[in-house]
């Protein structure tokens, strides 16, 4: 028996270009049975030598949710933008200072991927597991959005004790997290991509 099933390469990317960045949610909740099929397309990402090293934590708890996101925005609030800052770092710590900004968009489930301080490939297996995830939220009609705000805090004192308390360990850091549930509307159609360069060398 060949390992590999053989099947329609274009079903696969028509399910990569359908993949939207998805930033308003209905308030249906997802089920214990969805949860757990997104996250086992998770633990089916590649990892550097097999680590298997990722700490999901999975949050359905709405009032959880939402005390991460207050903790987070006011560290932000007292973040001063300094020039050349990421553009996307900027607008958040701007729009925590004016107040009303919610960057997990009302979703029904957060997803916070850590993995292990100084280990080298630690960002690059929970980027691959997120995005998994968001395939797989994809294919079962979910809406997804990668959130890295609690990145963009792994240091900050306040945002690491409310994450100690949910079970992450000292020797680990968040490295990427994710907002699910039902789109709130039609999502946009994919847009045309021409940033990216690509060299075939041949």
């Amino acid at each position: 028996m060949d390992f590999y099933i053989t099947g329609s390469n274009m079903d696969f990317l028509e399910l990569v270009k359908q993949r939207r960045s998805v930033r308003k949610y209905d308030e249906r909740p997802l089920s214990r049975e969805q949860a757990e099929q997104i996250l086992q397309a998770a633990v089916y990402a590649p990892s550097g030598g097999n680590n298997q090293s990722s700490h999901f934590f999975v949050i359905q708890d709405q009032e959880c949710i939402q005390r991460l996101t207050k903790i987070a925005l006011r560290a932000f609030a007292q973040m001063q933008i300094e020039e050349g800052m990421y553009p996307s770092l900027a607008s958040t710590i701007r729009r925590a200072q004016n107040g009303g900004y919610d960057f997990t968009y009302g979703a029904p489930m957060l997803v916070l991927a850590a993995n292990r301080r100084g280990y080298g490939n630690a960002m690059a297996d929970c980027a691959l597991a997120m995005e998994n995830m968001f395939l797989q939220a994809t294919a079962m009609g979910l809406g997804s959005c990668y959130i890295n705000q609690f990145h963009w805090l792994t240091e900050e004192e306040t945002v690491l004790q409310a994450l100690y308390a949910l079970g992450m360990k000292e020797e680990e850091l968040i490295c990427a997290g994710g907002v699910f549930g039902y789109p709130a509307g039609q999502p946009l159609p994919p847009l045309k991509r021409f940033g990216n360069t690509i060299t075939y060398i041949r």
